[in-house]
Order: C-alpha cells, then structure tokens, then sequence
C-alpha cells in the first residue's frame, strides 16, 4: 500500500493548474513581439544581415581579423565594424582612422 503524500504544513498554496500544464509562466502577459512596433519584415531582415555577419562568420576569417585587430590595437568588433560600415581593411599606415575609433572607444567609457 502506498502512503499518502501531503504537502509540507508551510507550503503556501498556489492556484490549481489545468490538466496538461507544465506550471510554467503565463503566456498573456508577454511584452509583444520582438520588433515592438516597427515593422515586422525590417526587423526580420536586420536580424538575418546581423547573423550573417556576426554569428556566420568563418572561423579562419575571424582569427584573421582578430589578429589584425590585436597588431592595430583594435578589438575585433572595431576592426569588423570598420570593413562592415566602410568596406575598408585597416593598415598601420591607416593612423588618422585608428585614432578616430580609439577616441569613439574612449568616448564611451
């Protein structure tokens, strides 16, 4: 014979859940959707381009990259950033740009 299982004598009650539910957070109070109140396609579309360049990236193109920020002493989304925005693969001889980004970095701190 089985014993009777009772809750704890300082368990607070909780509300009773339905057949079938997991206990787990109500789904109504949800903030919306991702995009809040723009548009759902331009959101979508962002987030793919993001992906492809940031999550996509090979790895030996970002080991490179990362190398090349480290020589320019860049991080490497300031470096990725610049050949994303600019289209331009930062040199040593590039000193006036690599100023401009470390006084943007020191900015924002």
């Amino acid at each position: 014979m089985r014993p009777i299982m009772r809750p704890h004598p300082d368990a607070t009650p909780g509300p009773r859940a339905s057949l079938g539910h997991n206990g787990g957070p109500s789904l109504i109070d949800d903030a919306g959707p991702e995009w809040e109140d723009g548009d759902p396609y331009h959101f979508t579309r962002w987030k793919k381009a993001w992906t492809r360049a940031w999550k996509r990236t090979p790895r030996e193109i970002a080991v490179r990259r990362d190398d090349k920020a480290e020589a320019l002493d860049l991080t490497y989304e300031e470096y990725t950033l610049e050949i994303l925005e600019r289209g331009r693969y930062l040199q040593a001889a590039d000193t006036n740009r690599i100023a401009a980004i470390k006084r943007k970095r020191a900015g924002k701190a």
